[in-house]
C-alpha cells in the first residue's frame, strides 16, 4: 500500500516538473531573439512579429498589419485565401514569410530565405545554408525526411518544424508539435 502511494506521489511530482518545464519555455520571436541551441526551439513558443500558432484570425491580421506597418519598414502584408503573406517591398517576387489560417486560427507559420536578413538566431544560418548537410550540422539529424536530386525535406516533428531545401530556396514551416 505504501509503495503504491510512493509511486503515485512520484508520478505526480514528475508531472508537475514536466508541466513547469513546458511553461518556462522561452519564447522565440523569429525577428528578434538570438537562440542558437536547436533543442531549445519548439513551434509552440515561436512567433512571427507577435503572431503565434493558435492565435485567432482577427488577432493575427491585426497584429501583422499593425506591427509590420510600424516596426518593419519595407514589408507589405497581403491576405490571400487562407494565407497572410509578408512580402519584401524591394523585391516582391513572392512571400518571405507568413501564416496560414484554418478554422479561424493560425495553424502554420512559415519563413524562407527571403526573410533571412530579418531572422535572428539559428534560423538565419539555416536559411543561408548551402546544403542539407549544413542544415543538419546546425539543427541535428532530422526525425525523418527525404533527400533526392531536387532537394530535401527534413522533419523535426517533436519540435514542430520542417525544413524544405530546394537549392537556393529554403523554407521553414512551423506547425503544432507531434
Amino acid at each position: 500500500m505504501h509503495r503504491t502511494r510512493h509511486y503515485f506521489v512520484l508520478a505526480v511530482f514528475i508531472s508537475f516538473l514536466s508541466i513547469s518545464a513546458f511553461a518556462r519555455a522561452e519564447p522565440y520571436e523569429l525577428s528578434e531573439h538570438d537562440i542558437t541551441e536547436p533543442k531549445a526551439i519548439s513551434s509552440s513558443t515561436v512567433s512571427l512579429f507577435g503572431v503565434k500558432l493558435g492565435d485567432p484570425e482577427g488577432k493575427a491580421v491585426e497584429t501583422l498589419e499593425t506591427l509590420v506597418n510600424r516596426k518593419a519598414v519595407g514589408i507589405k502584408v497581403e491576405q490571400e485565401a487562407t494565407f497572410i503573406f509578408l512580402l519584401d517591398q524591394r523585391k516582391p517576387t513572392g512571400p518571405m514569410a507568413g501564416v496560414r489560417i484554418q478554422d479561424g486560427k493560425v495553424d502554420l507559420l512559415f519563413i524562407n530565405n527571403r526573410f533571412a536578413h530579418r531572422t535572428r538566431g539559428i534560423f538565419r544560418n539555416v536559411l543561408n545554408s548551402e546544403s542539407p548537410d549544413d542544415i543538419r550540422k546546425l539543427l541535428g539529424k532530422e526525425e525523418y525526411g527525404d533527400e533526392n536530386v531536387m532537394g530535401a525535406v527534413m522533419a523535426y516533428d517533436t519540435q514542430g518544424f520542417q525544413v524544405n531545401y530546394l537549392g537556393k530556396d529554403i523554407n521553414i514551416e512551423f506547425a503544432p508539435p507531434r
